[in-house]
């Protein structure tokens, strides 16, 4: 049978009582001492009533409750409902309506987006603050929550199957959706990253991603199976990042490209000693090779790609080569198919398919939208790639971002690439496709340029990008932007660039160098210019 999260926690305790877990702050965990704490909680929790089944609502930023709070809610068979902490009330009210919490555990910080939600909803003494107290009447401190009995322990239920998790999406497409994780889809994903990613008894691991978040939660879980101390930081700042690095001789850097580019102009304005570093890793995006060639010569390490989505982790591993590629792990089951489900040949692109006990069980109370992503047992990911050389994949677009002009398939990913690598002030680049008559869709672009940089670059970037690119592919429009959108997995909002696009386009088509035609938006980024190709 499997190892469960909490039995490798359990393992640790027992094995090497005194090792170091993970740091904070200037606080020191070991593992004795966490599972100390999961077993209080889990006590606390179970004395209010709550065991196998009910949803613990987790809403806090990385912190070693949000840590504590996990390994009870495994202790106990209740399920852990992390919320994202980017998330305002009106994005929170209905998932918490949906979920009908039997406990919420929140922090000072976070709570003013969930204190408004109705007592029906969520009742106030079902209402923990971690960090303090809060002035609405019967929510109550996070210590209140701990049982002190000691004696005896509580029996971890055995059902590994049933749901351990609920990961809610960004919900980029629609309403967010929960995914569903349960200890056995857990233990597979753990599994196949400790056994295949490479960890060694000497790394010092870093962990700055949302614990809130499949990516964090997995880390987390494998740096606990594998015994390898990390360093937990509150969220991403970049010299945070690069100082504890430095200070603790981290091995690992695991990040988004946006962070990475923070990274680099952090370093480039601090330098610190890196020499610990060996491995870092890229994922949620797709990272631009110059991004990945800049890391590469100042970090002193090779920035590898990999693949994961909440709904499936493990599968892939990172890439060896520079480019958006990735490796399928040996006994991985993987197909790449057409639109009628058919495998397609190597080289040619197709839509990854995944199946494996790692794969997600479904989506919380939404049997239609199971259905439309688990078919046959195969998980459908929507993420179009071609097979390279042995066991490599890389990845061409997302399905849905995929432009057809002319009955011709663009990929976003491509017309980016080469649009960063046209001139060295385009510091990101996009592309979108709007609806025309003609044509079906053409190209819309936005670029972020380098400060100080002239908006006459535009049409050397254009001439350059028609140097790289079939004509078709070009931009038809090429707007400069000051940051690009994003969602709150650092990747970049295709829809609100579109939304953005599209009122452009109704304004007209006004060649290289008019003046802005786009004000300041609430919802959208400052823009300063705009090109036109044709």
């Amino acid at each position: 049978m499997k190892m469960t999260p909490m039995d490798a926690l359990l393992r640790q305790s027992e094995t090497r009582p005194q090792s170091t877990a993970f740091v904070f702050g200037e606080q020191v965990w070991t593992y004795k001492r966490l599972a100390i704490e999961a077993e209080r909680l889990a006590r606390g929790l179970a004395k209010r009533g709550i065991g196998p089944g009910d949803r613990v609502v987790l809403h806090m930023m990385n912190r070693p409750e949000m840590i504590i709070a996990y390994y009870a809610c495994f202790k106990l068979g209740a399920i852990a409902a992390p919320l994202r902490t980017a998330f305002k009330f009106a994005e929170l009210a209905p998932l918490l309506q949906r979920l009908k919490p039997a406990i919420y555990i929140g922090e000072i910080g976070l709570y003013e987006n969930v204190a408004p939600v109705d007592a029906s909803i969520l009742p106030r003494n079902k209402r923990f603050i971690v960090n303090g107290t809060f002035e609405d009447h019967g929510v109550q401190p996070w210590e209140g929550l701990f049982d002190e009995a000691s004696n005896g322990s509580l029996r971890f239920p055995a059902a590994s199957y049933k749901p351990a998790v609920l990961i809610n999406t960004s919900g980029t497409t629609g309403q967010p959706k929960f995914v569903v994780h349960t200890p056995a889809t857990l233990s597979e994903s753990v599994d196949l990253i400790v056994g295949h990613w490479g960890f060694s008894d000497d790394d010092v691991m870093l962990l700055p991603l949302p614990m809130a978040h499949m990516s964090g939660l997995i880390c987390l879980l494998s740096f606990v199976q594998f015994g390898a101390p990390f360093v937990l930081l509150e969220g991403f700042d970049a010299d945070a990042v690069l100082d504890t690095i430095e200070r603790h001789g981290c091995t690992w850097c695991i990040g988004f490209p946006a962070q990475y580019a923070a990274l680099l102009e952090s370093q480039r304005a601090q330098p610190r000693n890196l020499g610990s570093l060996r491995i870092c890793l890229t994922g949620a995006d797709v990272c631009p090779i110059d991004l990945q060639d800049q890391v590469t010569s100042t970090f002193g390490v090779h920035l590898r790609n990999f693949w994961a989505a909440t709904e499936a982790v493990g599968s892939l591993t990172f890439g060896l080569q520079r480019g958006p590629v990735v490796r399928i792990q040996k006994g991985a089951r993987i197909r790449l198919v057409d639109e009628n489900g058919a495998d397609v040949a190597d080289g040619e692109p197709g839509e990854l398919l995944i199946r494996g006990a790692n794969v997600f069980e479904g989506y919380w109370n939404d049997p239609r939208a199971t259905e439309e992503c688990l078919k046959a047992g195969w998980y459908h990911t929507g993420d179009l790639m071609r097979r390279g050389e042995n066991d490599e994949l890389w990845f061409v677009s997302r399905k849905k971002d995929i432009i057809i002009r002319g009955g011709t398939n663009i990929s976003p990913p491509e017309v980016e690439q080469a649009l960063v690598a046209s001139h060295s002030a385009v510091e990101q680049a996009a592309v979108v496709g709007i609806p025309d008559a003609v044509f079906g869709q053409r190209v819309f672009g936005f670029v972020k340029l380098a400060d100080g940089t002239k908006d006459t670059v535009l049409s050397e970037i254009l001439s350059e990008a028609a140097r790289r690119l079939a004509s078709y592919k070009v931009p038809e429009r090429l707007l400069i932007i000051e940051e690009m959108p994003r969602n709150a997995l650092s990747k970049v909002d295709r829809n609100a660039l579109l939304a953005m696009a599209s009122r452009m386009d109704a304004a007209g088509r006004p060649q290289i160098g008019a003046v802005p035609v786009q004000p300041r938006q609430r919802d959208a980024r400052p823009v300063r210019r705009v090109a036109g190709n044709r």
